[in-house]
């Protein structure tokens, strides 16, 4: 089925008792741009496919639901509710309920294919494929959305020997994500354990002022990298991360020491009393003085 004003493409195919010995037959493939607030799924999929919300669905096959824009949620019955982003693809195991749909208010884009047969289930059974990891982070990968295309085309043609071309297709994408998944986990990893790092500097440094170009340094990495690194992981820029490390410090001081407020400011090494009373009012809405008075 092909809705070009929709941008929807998917066909059903069907596997003979030839293409099963092969190991890999493939049911269904397809992509769909959903709308925000277009009704979902689409009603033109069999009735074995489709499902509601509520009620989700049951398949007899794997599926691979990868999703390249928007967002939204998927249900599985061992896992609870997960929240979907672009860039995340969706494994489904036969036999598992399960239920997703995109935001309503968005939408998303959807590239599907359904797969199943004897070398798929040697995969679950060595652990590649597990009910364990169910939404796979492989990012915006051109080559993944190449080979669902491709897939995609070679469905439509339905030439002799499709199932077994689509087959290769699908052993394709299977070592890609598994490939992707495994190295974005050792990166993530890699960032944890050097922002960690970058943490311990900082608050080895709380009374002598360090710049996040020395803490990159230190670490040796580009400071570009470290600061984009740093705010995607913390949700802060160093700068700023060690600026909050430091009002907690100068809190901590004023209420369990009784040092004045202009050694507290030196202690921390502010270029200034004023130049702390003015950063440590803009985060807390109290002078130093006045935080000390309140709180005690």
């Amino acid at each position: 089925m092909i809705n070009v004003a929709s941008n929807i493409e998917f066909k059903y195919l069907i596997a003979n008792e030839s293409d099963k010995k092969y190991g890999v037959t493939i049911n269904t493939v397809g992509f769909q741009t959903i709308h925000p607030n277009e009704t979902y799924p689409i009603d033109e999929h069999p009735n074995d496919y489709q499902f509601n919300e509520m009620a989700g669905r049951i398949l007899d096959e794997f599926q691979f639901v990868y999703i390249t824009k928007g967002r939204g949620e998927l249900v599985i019955e061992s896992s609870g509710k997960l929240e979907i982003r672009q860039g995340q693809l969706i494994i489904i195991f036969p036999g598992q309920w399960h239920s997703y749909n995109p935001d309503k208010n968005i939408g998303w884009n959807e590239y599907f294919i359904g797969f199943n047969g004897g070398i798929i289930h040697k995969l679950v059974k060595n652990s590649f494929l597990s009910t364990r990891s169910q939404v796979i982070n492989v990012g915006l990968n051109e080559e993944l959305v190449t080979l669902f295309k491709r897939a995609i085309e070679v469905a439509f043609q339905d030439k002799i020997g499709a199932q077994q071309h689509l087959s290769g297709i699908v052993m394709h994408m299977i070592g890609l994500v598994l490939y992707e998944s495994d190295n974005n986990r050792r990166d993530l990893l890699n960032h944890q354990h050097l922002i960690t790092n970058a943490k311990i500097v900082m608050n080895e440094n709380i009374y002598n002022y360090i710049s996040p170009e020395e803490i990159a340094n230190e670490l040796e990495i580009s400071y570009i990298k470290f600061r984009r690194l740093f705010k995607k992981t913390t949700g802060y820029a160093p700068a700023k991360y060690f600026q909050e490390l430091r009002i907690v410090k100068a809190k901590q001081l004023l209420l369990e020491t009784k040092c004045p407020v202009k050694e507290v400011a030196y202690k921390l090494n502010y270029a200034s009393l004023e130049c702390f009373a003015t950063v440590f009012k803009k985060r807390t809405g109290y002078t130093p003085t006045q935080y000390r008075k309140f709180n005690r």
